[in-house]
């Protein structure tokens, strides 16, 4: 039993990260045969890639991917820890799956970022008897290996390894589109900002060989990719543990380079975000328009607690240099109001940031303390009413600018990458505009999988209807 330790998690050397490749072992590859699995994803990018890896290795397994989780004999929660209400969330699933495993006999593991934390799985291990596997962020890799543990094994299993973290390469992906790829630049992050529990369930910054990443790139683009999106907790400061002269902007000059209809890249942090990235997103037309650029507050004395690392001044600077070389860039950002000492004045300065940025739309939240960060111990005394009151109306200030943000495509052509039906009408298809606004058009379904031009006729405030141009 290996189990999550963060004061473990926190350590970093300048020991060179160690590199390894991906193998099943042969004696696995029958192992799930005439079996199914069912995987519940919470949280962000990241953890959606990771389950797309672990379906992949199950289906190396033999196993088949089921609609539910009933009907399946293994069930694996992919968990984010970064708010409480995603803890919440999680434990009510374990409910869940306790009731349906008085009924059948099914195999039930946790992992992801939650399974990293010590106070969690201690109360999984206490409380919840029903798990037989918990394993974390660092050997997702070792998944049939871990299963094959559980089938041996009376007590459940717990591999979750407090390291700086390795990369391993080729491991397989059951991408979840035929059209649209995630792809890990690098893992990790040293920020450590005074609220964040990801560099301790998600380990040191380390960055991928761009030779590596090129190559994915590129077979996807073989296979008919029409867009990837380069992931990493942050992406902007690619390249900097690594020996060699090669950064983040020179990463999406070569992939914007090979032709590759659509690049995104998610998440930004402001302190990385250099002008030679904002030449590059500015001179190549298939890096998509589209940045997210996390503001968490207005007020550099909050952004100096929550060890953000820059001021209100060069986040406005930044953004309006983004504006500046990238006119029809669409900016979206997160907030959290109510960290401990924001005043009534500091939340009126995070106000002021978003009449000036006026967002594409934004990402806002009640702060949530987190187990084993600085934040935790910092003492807050704003109320929990009036920090909802807070984000009351930083939401209507924010769902006011995103809505004027969208009128502007009324009556207006714009690319559509259309990826299936729409949610809402099932005689519509969706996708996303260049700029990442959700547009439902009335198409054919021979357009599934294309890029086409849609006129925009009705405009809604988190997204847009349209029509075939003409």
């Amino acid at each position: 039993m290996q189990l999550p330790n963060l004061k473990e998690a926190k350590k970093r050397t300048r020991e060179e990260v160690p590199v390894e490749e991906y193998k099943i072992p042969d004696h696995l590859k029958t192992f799930g045969k005439g079996k199914t699995y069912f995987i519940k994803t919470y949280g962000c990018q990241m953890n959606e890639h990771d389950s797309e890896n672990m379906k992949a290795m199950l289906e190396s397994m033999g196993y088949i991917e089921g609609d539910s989780m009933e009907q399946a004999d293994l069930i694996l929660l992919n968990t984010c820890a970064i708010r409480e209400n995603a803890h919440n969330k999680v434990f009510g699933m374990v409910g869940r799956v306790k009731h349906l495993k008085e009924t059948k006999e099914v195999v039930f593991g946790i992992c992801g970022c939650m399974a990293q934390e010590e106070v969690v799985v201690e109360e999984l291990l206490k409380k919840h008897k029903c798990i037989d596997l918990i394993f974390g962020t660092h050997n997702i890799h070792e998944l049939p290996i871990l299963l094959e543990k559980v089938r041996n094994s009376e007590k459940p299993i717990v591999e979750v390894k407090s390291i700086e973290g390795a990369i391993v390469e080729n491991v397989p992906a059951k991408r979840d589109s035929n059209y649209k790829a995630w792809v890990n630049i690098m893992y990790g992050c040293d920020k450590f900002c005074t609220y964040c529990i990801v560099p301790y369930t998600r380990g040191k910054q380390r960055s991928r060989k761009p030779e590596n990443i090129l190559k994915e790139v590129r077979d996807l683009k073989q296979k008919g990719y029409l867009e990837v999106t380069l992931l990493g907790q942050n992406v902007n400061a690619y390249g900097k543990d690594l020996n060699m002269d090669y950064n983040m902007a020179n990463l999406l000059k070569d992939v914007a380079e090979m032709g590759i209809p659509r690049i995104r890249f998610v998440t930004s942090h402001p302190w990385d975000f250099t002008d030679e990235m904002i030449d590059v997103i500015a001179k190549y037309e298939n890096i998509m328009p589209y940045i997210h650029l996390p503001l968490q507050s207005g007020s550099s004395k909050i952004l100096k607690l929550m060890g953000r690392r820059y001021t209100k001044e060069s986040y406005l600077e930044l953004f309006h240099k983004i504006k500046t070389k990238i006119p029809n860039a669409s900016i979206t950002t997160d907030i959290i109001v109510g960290f401990p000492g924001e005043t009534e004045e500091d939340f009126e300065e995070t106000l002021d940031v978003v009449r000036t940025c006026q967002y594409d739309s934004a990402f806002t939240f009640i702060f949530s303390p987190r187990k084993g960060t600085p934040a935790e111990k910092m003492k807050d005394e704003v109320h929990y009413r009036e920090k909802e009151r807070r984000l009351q109306e930083l939401n209507a200030l924010v769902n006011e600018y995103a809505k004027k943000a969208n009128d502007k495509y009324l009556n207006k052509i714009v690319p559509v990458l259309v990826e299936g039906y729409s949610e809402k009408d099932s005689s519509m298809l969706m996708g996303y505009t260049d700029t990442m606004k959700l547009v439902n058009a009335k198409a054919d379904p021979s357009n599934i999988g294309k890029i086409i031009d849609v006129k925009i006729t009705d405009v809604k405030t988190w997204s847009m209807d349209g029509e075939i141009s003409k």
